[in-house]
């Protein structure tokens, strides 16, 4: 695998928590990455594997496979069964093939909760990785960031140590779990809510994800499902963002529109009680 250099995070803990670099300077806060990343060749980095104590920094690597990651990974790649993604892909009616991410990793490293906007078939090549799942319709129970920040399709909640006061939505919360092994495919639907792990005790890990676009526009049928809704709210925040050119203010142009218009019956019963005591009355 020779001089060609890949994409290396380094975190303090175990957790490797996603952050669009992008997004950094239009978020206008201080925003400190939980990670760090590095190129490494790939000796290099499994000279960090093997040399790491209690106390180093974690090591992940997460590399988009394309013509610049060397000849013997791209020989490997094409030893998948492509007869069968192809079929798959044709069956679901997907769109194209946009990417595939190999990722190297250590036991007990954790990828936490969140979602992303692709269908993905997770290749689990060395090692075990556990995977915990939750449907789109959680979305309100696992409190997403706004679409502007760095963390953006990440949850904020803490999985290690939920804070149920400042998250009461979690004891709602049910999911599903899996773990796989050498040889074994999970799919993974767009929106659906995931954290990844790979299990403490058994060894580093290998896996490879297969990311295709969704396929085209689904008949509109109503009600609408949870997935729709998500990207629904997805669309008006960024709108919102695009109208106001300030994130700060998104947030509370929404609270002052569902508050001040979309509070229920109760707000209702109040507004037409104050209607009514403005109102002159004639015998």
């Amino acid at each position: 695998m020779g001089s060609e250099r890949y994409m290396v995070f380094l975190s303090n803990n175990h957790k490797f928590k996603y952050y669009d670099e992008a997004k950094i300077k239009q978020y206008k806060t201080n925003f400190v990455p939980p990670t760090r990343r590095v190129d490494l060749t790939f000796p290099e980095f499994v000279k960090k594997l093997r040399e790491w104590k209690p106390g180093d920094e974690r090591v992940y690597l997460q590399q988009g496979l394309n013509n610049t990651v060397g000849q013997a990974i791209v020989m490997d790649f094409l030893q998948f069964n492509w007869q069968w993604l192809n079929m798959q892909q044709k069956n679901n009616n997907w769109g194209p093939l946009t990417s595939n991410l190999l990722l190297v990793g250590m036991e007990g490293n954790v990828t936490p909760v969140h979602y992303d906007e692709q269908q993905n078939f997770f290749s689990q090549l060395v090692g075990y990785k556990r995977c915990i799942l939750f449907a789109p319709e959680h979305y309100e129970r696992l409190y997403p960031y706004p679409v502007y920040h760095p963390h953006d399709r990440q949850s904020q909640v803490d999985f290690d140590d939920p804070d149920m006061e400042k998250f009461p939505g979690l004891k709602h919360l049910q999911g599903m779990e899996a773990v796989v092994g050498p040889g074994d495919v999970l799919y993974i639907p767009m929106y659906w809510w995931h954290q990844i792990e790979s299990l403490p005790h058994l060894g580093n890990t290998v896996s490879v994800n297969f990311w295709y676009k969704g396929g085209p526009t689904e008949k509109i049928e109503y009600p609408l499902k949870p997935r729709q809704k998500l990207a629904i709210m997805r669309n008006v925040e960024k709108m919102l963002l695009e109208a106001l050119r300030e994130p700060a203010e998104v947030g509370p142009l929404l609270r002052s529109l569902v508050l001040g218009r979309y509070t229920g019956e109760e707000a209702d019963r109040q507004e037409g009680a104050l209607l009514s005591a403005a109102t002159p009355h004639t015998n």
